[in-house]
């Protein structure tokens, strides 16, 4: 499956860019008051999740919920440790203050995700539930208890959306 396989992982890249460009692209049509061009965006978006997870499907990347957990933490971990490690070095050394907030806030916050991770793995067969908060601003998520302010960016308790 060699070649095929590539594409489809390619495909999946793709599409899954594609839907979070649109998405953001949504916002900002909202902001400048195109309420019918945000929702054309958000539809197209929408569809290319579908393409997106249509190729996960046929790539057979979709597994056990105990296996994506394992996968969801190794992934997290090796992203917080290794890319954006190398990411903050990189803008560092070019002085870009900008890019090295950016790469260790997401660093960091991709840290707490693979903690989450972990927590779901130990406590898959508890049937734990919880609430979940995510900061609008820098993606940090809190577990279960709503903070006062984020401890990655120091956003209010307002820029959290809530996951119950």
């Amino acid at each position: 499956m060699g070649a095929t396989k590539d594409a489809l992982e390619q495909a999946y890249a793709g599409e899954a860019k594609a839907a979070l460009r649109l998405k953001v692209y949504a916002e900002k049509a909202d902001e400048e008051g195109y309420p019918q061009i945000a929702k054309l965006f958000r539809v197209i978006a929408r569809s290319e999740e579908i393409h997106g997870a249509r190729a996960l499907r046929v790539l057979k990347e979709i597994k056990s919920t105990e296996k994506n957990l394992e996968e969801s933490f190794q992934s997290e971990v090796g992203v917080a440790q290794v890319a954006y490690a190398a990411f903050v070095r990189e803008a560092e050394a070019e002085g870009n203050q900008g890019a090295v907030l950016h790469f260790s806030q997401s660093r960091d916050v991709e840290e707490g995700h693979g903690k989450l991770y972990k927590e779901a793995m130990n406590h898959l067969m508890e049937g734990r539930e919880t609430s979940y908060y995510v900061c609008r601003i820098c993606g940090y998520v809190a577990d279960g208890v709503l903070p006062e302010t984020c401890p990655v960016c120091g956003a209010p308790a307002a820029e959290f959306d809530a996951f119950e």
